[in-house]
């Protein structure tokens, strides 16, 4: 038993650890969005990390998809996985996804590295979305890190979440470990997926034409003829 211990309190150890570490990236984000980002992490209700396996696609590949959600969106939706998430471009610079059947989310990059960027994401799932019986808002901190070495692309995301206060009262109290994992299980579930699918833009990018083309969202295919079919 006592062996067993510091398996069974380590998954703890790390939530603690990361709610309780302000992220060093935070003093590079400007002042507004460094002062939203770090009222996320106080408040955190959830933290959340994941890894990806290594994939067989270029560092490049995957930027020219993070750069143009709209395209991204399109493909990930003709590779058929799900939910069929539509991405929309606005003036500011935001971007924002609908899957058309209650979830919603608005992503505004804050901070760019090579290899790193960072988000300010707000989300909403519709009541029943998340099979709950209220709708969950939340705002989401992101951390997204991806490098490229000898066995592919790999990816570090991790997360924090402040849940809207109007879902936080006694009621609400028993569904929270499930949206918890729910959450979890979906971020994971998503960034696997886009390291998926830029493995298959990589290996046959044009197999993406036909599908695109009969899709009709002359944005999409503008881009993709742009980043994928320009010699």
């Amino acid at each position: 038993m006592r062996a067993l211990l510091p398996a069974l309190l380590a998954p703890v150890l790390l939530v603690f650890g990361l709610q309780a570490q302000t992220p060093d990236f935070l003093e590079h984000l400007p002042p507004a969005a460094q002062a939203e980002a770090l009222d996320i992490v106080k408040r955190a209700d959830f933290v959340f990390e994941t890894k990806t396996q290594p994939k067989q696609v270029r560092l490049s590949t995957m930027e020219k998809l993070f750069d143009h959600p709209v395209i991204g969106a399109a493909m990930w939706r003709h590779c058929q996985f799900v939910p069929g998430f539509y991405a929309f471009t606005h003036p500011d610079g935001a971007w924002s996804i609908d899957d058309t059947r209650g979830l919603k989310g608005t992503l505004r990059l804050v901070y760019q590295r090579p290899g790193h960027r960072v988000y300010l994401v707000e989300g909403k799932a519709a009541q029943g979305r998340l099979k709950t019986p209220f709708a969950v808002g939340a705002k989401m901190l992101t951390s997204y890190q991806y490098w490229e070495a000898k066995d592919g692309f790999h990816s570090h995301l991790r997360t924090w979440t402040a849940l809207d206060s109007a879902i936080l009262g006694v009621l609400s109290r028993p569904f929270r470990p499930y949206i918890r994992g729910r959450q979890d299980e979906f971020i994971a579930y998503i960034n696997g997926n886009v390291a998926t699918f830029g493995e298959f833009a990589e290996l046959s990018p044009k197999d993406f034409y036909g599908p695109l083309k009969r899709d009709g969202d002359p944005i999409a295919l503008r881009e993709f003829q742009a980043l994928f079919m320009a010699k």
